[in-house]
């Protein structure tokens, strides 16, 4: 078979066991060998402008992506600034799989170039992680990482090389290869517990449905509609989970969104929780203390996590309501469909009627509505920002599981996620519109990502929502300090439009409502990366703010003279 260096072994054992197509990186001298590698294995290298966009690219490309996204950094500064990307897949429970080069292990605790124990400091963020140091262990160590990053409840491994190994080489005889790592292997739930899940919500009269990652990352879309349409249950998927069943779905509250999910929880008599976690979004899981909980969760550990529930099941989402759809009865919830949407419809009609009518200046909802009505309606949609999440999640419609992806709305709050999101999502679903939904001050922090968008040849469309500051923090300093006393959260006007046109994208500037919609139109014409830089409402305070800044106020009054 002939002897190959360990740096080509990686790149074998990528492809051919776990089919690797495309790894997102930045270049350093501790790798150069597995980008070797690559070229002689076909494996495709998008080269980012920082280390973080490669984190997050890659934790898009494991939602959207036939394989756990896959991350490779050199040493030092380039294994540190993916850590906020890593963070962020962690706290997303994302199967991601990041590789770092090393200080060569013959010159440890010597002073060598960009030594640093990369490994100690990552372990209280993945799920596994670990340090090769034998060429003929690669390929197992490979398949390692993506087991341990796909089993269970998923999330990121850690994985690096030093170049003493990668460098070096052995007869591939001696280094065979191992059985795939990233092979799914699913579980049910303990039978006397589907029935006695079964039996309450068969007597339930005002049951709702909450649906989160859990459900995006199973194959669960045909028994998630049967379950919903037998039992005739209202619900509301969210994050990954979002749209496994679409938006528009007679059952689904998504008219409502958030303010409708608060609703239902409040007033519900039975909730059935679906692969989500009771995070402060959802108040913890206090907000509904006179229901009971049917629970499903791949983690035993989450089942009565921050409150305790009637009815755990522990196992997959798809099989589980399995196991369920042939024990619940068929049910008409109409009544108490119509009892909701009669509750929250109401609170919801001012933001609605702004989404209809023109402003000056343009209102965010506004924007994303003229966003909506102009793309193409099965596109996906990534949002980044603060008050721009809130607008997103509320104004876009999810067609198909995944196409609505709010990076802010999850546990780390992360921004910056939003070009690298739409990046690998074009390059994952290459026959989709991709459009990214961008705050001004979320933008910045990848703005250079247009490079790489460039160079690649990822027309994707960006739209800033561009208030001109960080909105969320300067809205909460009005409302915690007084307009007087804001401070460091401003960014005045800004042509990031003419940013994309020089590295060589499509750029349009937007100041009135009537100018937008032909702006979009020929964004999605030009073929290019391209960026549409629309001028808000600086004033528009969304309902996220307003619950952030109460979240964050440690200061209670406690009465007296």
């Amino acid at each position: 078979m002939g002897e190959i260096y360990g740096g080509h072994l990686i790149a074998k054992a990528l492809k051919e066991s776990e089919g690797v197509s495309t790894v997102f990186s930045l270049a350093g001298g501790h790798i150069d060998r597995i980008y070797d590698g690559f070229l002689e294995y076909g494996i495709r290298i998008v080269d980012v402008r920082h280390e973080q966009a490669a984190a997050m690219m890659a934790h898009s490309w494991s939602i959207f992506g036939h394989h756990p996204g896959v991350c490779l950094v050199t040493a030092g500064p380039g294994y540190t600034n993916a850590l906020t990307g890593l963070v962020n897949a962690a706290l997303d429970n994302v199967p991601l799989v990041l590789i770092s080069g090393t200080a060569p292990v013959r010159d440890w605790d010597r002073g060598a170039l960009q030594e640093m124990n990369q490994s100690a400091m990552v372990r209280s963020v993945v799920k596994w992680s670990g340090v090769c140091y034998d060429i003929k262990r690669i390929p197992e160590y490979i398949a390692k990482a993506f087991r341990h990053a796909v089993a269970g409840r998923p999330g990121p491994v850690f994985l690096e090389f030093p170049p003493d190994v990668l460098n070096i080489r052995v007869d591939q005889a001696q280094a065979p290869g191992a059985t795939k790592g990233g092979r799914i292997y699913r579980s049910a739930a303990d039978g006397p517990a589907v029935v006695k899940a079964a039996e309450l919500i068969n007597r339930a009269e005002k049951p709702v449905i909450v649906g989160g990652s859990g459900v995006g990352f199973s194959t669960c879309d045909a028994e998630l509609r049967t379950f919903i349409e037998k039992t005739g249950i209202p619900f509301l998927l969210l994050n990954n989970g979002r749209g496994a069943l679409p938006d528009e779905h007679p059952l689904s509250l998504w008219d409502g969104g958030q303010v409708a999910l608060l609703t239902a929880l409040s007033a519900a008599d039975l909730v059935v929780v679906l692969g989500i976690r009771y995070n402060w979004l959802l108040m913890f899981g206090q907000t509904f203390p006179q229901a009971k909980v049917v629970r499903v969760d791949i983690d035993a550990a989450e089942i009565d996590r921050n409150r305790a529930s009637d009815v755990g099941l522990t196992g997959d989402i798809g099989l589980v309501l399995a196991q369920l759809n042939a024990a619940v009865k068929e049910r008409d919830h109409g009544p108490w469909l119509k009892t909701l949407k009669e509750l929250y419809l109401p609170a919801v009609a001012g933001e609605v009627a702004m989404r209809e009518n023109p402003s000056a200046p343009i209102h965010p909802a506004r924007l994303v509505e003229m966003v909506r009505r102009t793309v193409p309606e099965d596109a996906i949609f990534i949002v980044d920002g603060g008050d721009t999440c809130y607008f997103g999640l509320m104004g876009l419609r999810a067609k198909e599981k995944s196409s609505v992806i709010v990076g802010a709305g999850g546990l780390f709050g992360c921004l910056g996620t939003g070009l690298p999101f739409a990046l690998a999502a074009k390059l994952a679903r290459p026959e989709k519109t991709v459009v990214l939904i961008n705050g001004d001050g979320s933008f910045g922090l990848n703005a250079m990502e247009f490079d790489t968008a460039v160079r690649h040849g990822i027309p994707i469309v960006c739209v800033i929502c561009n208030d001109q500051s960080w909105g969320m923090i300067r809205h909460g300093q009005e409302i915690s300090y007084g307009k007087e006393r804001i401070v460091g959260s401003g960014l005045g006007m800004v042509h990031y439009e003419k940013m994309a046109e020089a590295l060589g994208g499509f750029g349009e500037l937007v100041t009135k409502d009537e100018e937008l919609a032909p702006a979009l139109v020929r964004s999605l014409k030009s073929g290019k990366p391209a960026c549409v830089n629309v001028m808000t409402d600086p004033t528009v305070t969304s309902m996220a703010t307003l619950l952030f800044v109460d979240s964050l106020t440690m200061e209670k009054k406690t009465g007296g003279s």
